[in-house]
């Protein structure tokens, strides 16, 4: 009864949203109806309301969507949700304020020449204009307006200048910044969680292991790493688009003949296609250069490209008229002039010492106060002039209502299918599959593509993918990144937008087209983009690191880089180093033998062993390196033999897993009614069921071969040494390179601390006179700056018994002999140090350097570049884990 309530609340769905009824009511609406008909139905029937529920009851479901209700809705303060209505605001801005067609023309100018010219400047805008607005209904109808004629007017085939129109106006749907990434980030955010928690019970329920290794975990994902990642793959689409209008052209010139450029190139048209096409390119550098560079969330480069649409709109607007550059001048000079400031002083307001960081800051609020007026005589002008703001403002909110609406309905939804074990049904479909996660991710990008055919982006984003993602992602055979995972879903749903019979791109170009273009001259012109879409999909998905490598390479080299010593980092990083000591070892062993040489004696006798003991572990190094390749080649020779027994016992486990489940959800339900209704007549028929598949379990296992067990035993064996050698080159390199920093550090700050003797000694003279607390506090603050300094052990510990001694009864005479001591100490760590930094120092610091980025990586603060680019490149790829499961 289960999957015919299911049925119910797919059916009603689906019959409410074709016959028009608004989304925002179909979605909660049939999840309502589906949960309160099979509480009746239960009551009725059964004499149990939660009878035909696969747990819970409908109150608890219910609850659980209005839970969800209130969740979606705080969860607009989240930075991801946020954004939206600031790119909104952007893309109709720049709409209405006809930037967007000044470049249409100017573009289609330039390219006309070329065969199939105006078709490559139409695509050519309409990748502009997704990195500016991303507003998918608005792009369409401005390019079908402007482009559609002229191309018709030039004898393009109405076919291919319908699709090439249709399709460019859809790229604001992959090119970031995107509503769709946006939206499928949020969603992916939870996915994630839920598919870790699945991992870790799959690692725990495989190996009986109770924590699972942080470098086997499922990884997260952003709005900002999926503006990145989106990156690469838009540009291929754009790329396939052009080269396709272009061999059509040289091919088929009759279907998009070149156009004469009808002006003369002089400086005046040079000027004015600087001016149209150099400010909306700004704004995409400013808005996504903001991201990749960790300037600014994604939710602050909304805001900046808000901001900047409206200054560039305000000229728009007073084009022609006296002072209509005035205002983005201003907000480009005080722009220029707060970079200029805040690059050379200090302008935070609480840290004001000097004259000249009071200018400073007051020139800042100057700069800011210029900006700020730029700003607000933008806004007045877009206010005044053909009431633009005013529609901005509506349709921006009517957009990002509908988004918002949706997100609503679609809790309660998904609350619905879960009541009736849906997601459990779809979880148990896809892995049971044959071929693992591919034929799994198939049939996914499959069923997407069909829905795509009926249903609206954010449809499919809020109601498939928190269901099918966390499935997706727990497999540790693909382990795919949740950012690639979200790039190929926006891709495949980017073609909901052109599939007729219902693609939205159809029919906003339909509203505008002129009557000699049939509908069949649409739908005929979108089919090659189409496949073009699909063979991008297919491209994207051979090459995940046209996804992964650029998100990969802005984390690793971005100032928040994680540090090397990151779990997740160190197989990349050992396969890096493994490469250079094949191919540079022997330049390395050099440095490491050099280092020997030099004169440890200068330093204390426990410094100077743990020194020499580094030099050791760093000769070891090498052959550490070897004992992971050796273990990892015998791994990799041993598992061509055990993969296929470890996918089908593997398989019989999960199979039995389910059974385990099914037997609890049923025994609970079956203590239940015991207590509640002892002589239902179901009693009798759950507990035969659940004897029945008690039953099935016991015969699934014992399909398990005989050898598993042995076989597994031995394979864990050796994945085992490999995990052994792995950490063994860790803790050994660690070894080898945390004396080499400790020295390093102690001696370059050398005369740091020699400029705090004359302190220290101040302060032993004044120890019999001062005023005690004035002296506790300065013993406080020398002490500090005596450890920062790297003081040694003796000066520390005469620091700590001098501000002991005035506490409380203060005591000058041992005030006075603990500063004794600090001083005793500190004269004889100045005598070592100063001859160990002129003797000592600068072959360290060759040796540092020579081996820093290899047997001394994981100790670095962040990875070095060319380390940080190879573990990018490297951790691009997704690598098959589940051996390990």
């Amino acid at each position: 009864m289960e999957i015919f309530f299911l049925i119910v609340l797919l059916v009603l769905m689906a019959g409410a949203l074709a016959s028009g009824f608004p989304v925002a009511f179909s979605l909660p609406g049939s999840a309502i109806l589906t949960l309160l008909l099979a509480a009746g139905c239960g009551y009725v029937f059964a004499g149990d309301a939660t009878a035909y529920f696969h747990s819970g009851s409908a109150p608890e479901w219910l609850a659980a969507g209005t839970i969800n209700f209130r969740g979606v809705y705080w969860e607009v303060e989240r930075d991801t949700l946020i954004a939206i209505p600031l790119f909104v605001f952007m893309g109709i801005m720049l709409q209405r304020s006809k930037i967007a067609e000044d470049l249409l023309l100017t573009m289609a100018q330039l390219f006309g020449p070329i065969p199939g010219g105006l078709g490559i400047s139409v695509v050519f805008v309409g990748a502009l204009l997704a990195a500016t607005t991303g507003i998918l209904g608005a792009t369409v109808v401005a390019m079908g307006l402007i482009s559609l004629p002229a191309m018709l007017r030039n004898k393009y085939s109405p076919p291919l200048a319908t699709g090439t129109i249709a399709a460019s106006g859809t790229l604001g749907q992959i090119i970031p910044p995107s509503i769709v990434l946006i939206i499928l980030a949020d969603q992916l955010s939870s996915a994630t969680d839920q598919a870790g928690t699945a991992r870790k019970a799959l690692h725990k329920a495989s190996t009986g292991e109770l924590s699972m290794p942080s470098e086997f975990a499922v990884s997260s994902t952003s709005a900002g790493e999926m503006f990145l990642g989106a990156m690469v793959p838009g540009l291929v689409l754009v790329l396939l688009y052009m080269a396709f209008i272009l061999v059509i052209g040289i091919i088929r010139p009759k279907m998009a003949p070149s156009v004469p450029f009808g002006q003369k190139m002089d400086l005046k048209m040079a000027g004015r296609i600087v001016l149209i096409l150099v400010p909306p390119l700004a704004l995409i550098f400013a808005v996504l250069g903001s991201i990749i560079a960790g300037i600014a969330t994604v939710n602050q480069a909304g805001a900046i490209g808000a901001v900047g649409a409206t200054i560039m709109a305000g000229y728009r607007l007073q084009e022609g008229k006296r002072l209509a550059m005035l205002p983005a001048y201003l907000a480009i000079g005080s722009l220029i002039a707060i970079f200029l400031i805040s690059s050379n002083y200090d302008i935070n307001i609480r840290a004001i010492e000097t004259d000249e960081d009071r200018t400073a800051v007051m020139l800042a609020a100057i700069a800011v106060s210029i900006f700020i007026l730029s700003v607000a005589w933008s806004l007045i002008r877009t206010f005044r002039i053909d009431d633009t703001l005013k529609g901005v403002m509506i349709d921006t909110a009517k957009t990002t209502s509908l988004v918002f609406i949706i997100l609503l309905g679609a809790a309660m939804l998904t609350a619905a299918f879960r009541a009736f074990g849906g997601e459990e049904l779809v979880r148990e479909f896809l892995t049971s599959l044959p071929g693992g996660f591919w034929m799994q991710f198939i049939i996914v990008m499959a069923v997407i593509f069909f829905l795509g055919f009926f249903l609206d982006f954010i449809e499919i984003a809020v109601v498939v993918v928190p269901i099918v993602a966390p499935i997706l992602l727990m497999d540790p055979s693909a382990n795919i990144t949740a950012v690639w995972l979200g790039v190929m879903i926006g891709l495949n749903v980017q073609t909901s937008f052109l599939t007729p019979p219902f693609g939205f791109a159809l029919f906003y170009l339909r509203g505008v087209a002129p009557k000699e273009v049939r509908t069949i001259d649409i739908y005929k012109g979108v089919v090659p983009f189409i496949t073009l879409q699909l063979i991008a999909l297919v491209i994207v998905g051979n090459m995940p690191a046209l996804v992964n490598y650029l998100p990969n390479r802005i984390s690793l080299t971005s100032e928040t880089a994680p540090p090397p010593v990151n779990p997740r980092l160190q197989y990349c990083m050992e396969q890096y180093v493994a490469g250079q000591f094949a191919e540079n070892g022997d330049t390395i062993r050099a440095a490491v033998a050099s280092a020997r040489g030099l004169p440890v004696d200068l330093l204390p006798k426990k410094l100077g062993k743990e020194l020499s003991d580094g030099f050791d572990n760093a000769e070891v190094s090498f052959e550490l390196m070897t004992g992971i390749s050796t273990s990892a080649a015998a791994v990799e020779a041993a598992a061509v033999a055990y993969r296929p027994l470890h996918i089908l016992v593997r398989g019989l486990e999960r199979d039995a897993r389910k059974m385990d489940s099914k037997i609890k959800d049923l025994s609970t339900t079956l203590s239940r009614l015991k207590s509640t209704n002892p002589d239902s007549p179901r009693i009798p028929e759950l507990e035969a069921q659940i004897a029945q598949i008690m039953g099935e379990r016991d015969d699934l296992l014992a399909k398990i071969p005989e050898e598993w067990a042995e076989t597994n035993e031995t394979f864990a064996k050796l994945t085992k040494a490999e995990v052994t050698a792995r950490n063994t080159y860790r803790r050994n390199s660690d070894k080898a390179f945390e004396p080499v920093e400790e020295i390093v550090t102690i001696l370059v700050a050398v005369e740091e601390l020699d400029g705090l003797s004359e302190d220290l000694t101040a302060l032993r003279d004044d120890v019999a006179t001062g005023d005690p607390e004035a002296l506790e506090q300065r013993i406080k603050t020398l002490r500090s700056a005596m450890k920062n300094a790297e003081a040694g052990k003796d000066t520390l510990k005469g620091l700590s018994d001098a501000r002991k001694a005035f506490r409380k009864d203060p005591d000058r005479a041992k005030a006075a002999e603990a500063l004794d001591r600090a001083v005793a100490g500190l004269a004889a760590d100045l005598a070592w140090r100063r001859e160990a930094k002129e003797k000592l120092l600068p072959g360290l610091e060759s040796y540092r350097t020579a081996v820093g980025g290899t047997i001394g990586l994981r100790k670095q603060r962040v990875l070095p570049s060319e380390q940080a680019l190879y573990v990018a490149s490297c951790s691009a790829d997704h690598r098959d884990i589940s051996l390990n499961f």
